[in-house]
């Protein structure tokens, strides 16, 4: 018929492409992470699980997301494929090394709390969708929620939301009510930006 637009064919991404936006995306997270850890609070996902724990241990939030993500990767290669496990490893790997050096590069004197739960919260929700886009993950517990939708038809968003609130209730000893409610509102800053950015029919790119 000709009142229809044909929609052209969706150009896979290049190498090069697939790279410069997973480098883009673990910077964001890194900077998320570190605005989120000099505010004191906590949010979901194994973000959450690493800077809860770094309030606990002598480590950094970047070196303990990799650290606790390890297992992870086998998994995401049987899940995702071994390319999208690969993918997940380096941009891992990434976050590790930028969370070590970003403290060099930028020092955070102060920040308003609400500032850093949403902005911090926000930009770690745009890292994790430039990697998403482009075949790579975080690993943790979006992996193991995709794997369960896939294997026993559990929805992999509510998997995902009820880890959330698990890792935050966890937090509930270390932080005061004023930052559980901040690292509540971080958690929903980051499935915000994927809800509204991550839908099916909207992206085209591969």
């Amino acid at each position: 018929m000709s009142g229809l637009q044909v929609m052209p064919a969706p150009r896979p991404h290049t190498l090069a492409e697939d790279g410069y936006a997973i480098m883009l995306g673990c910077a964001f997270i890194g900077v998320g992470l570190m605005l989120l850890k000099q505010a004191g609070l906590v949010t979901g996902g194994m973000a959450g699980i690493a800077l809860l724990l770094s309030y606990l241990l002598p480590c950094s939030p970047a070196l303990l997301f990799l650290l606790i993500n390890t297992p992870f990767f086998m998994m995401a290669g049987k899940t995702m494929g071994p390319a999208f496990g690969w993918k997940t490893l380096a941009a891992n790997l990434l976050i590790m090394a930028l969370g070590m050096a970003l403290p060099m590069a930028i020092r955070v004197a102060s920040v308003s709390s609400l500032f850093a739960a949403l902005f911090g919260g926000s930009i770690i929700g745009f890292g994790i969708l430039a990697l998403a886009r482009h075949g790579a993950g975080v690993g943790g517990v979006g992996v193991v929620a995709l794997t369960l939708q896939k294997r026993r038809g559990w929805n992999a968003g509510r998997t995902q939301m009820i880890s959330d609130a698990a890792i935050l209730a966890a937090s509930l000893p270390v932080l005061t009510m004023e930052r559980f409610g901040l690292s509540v509102l971080s958690a929903a800053a980051i499935n915000a930006v994927l809800i509204v950015n991550h839908r099916p029919g909207r992206y085209i790119g591969h």
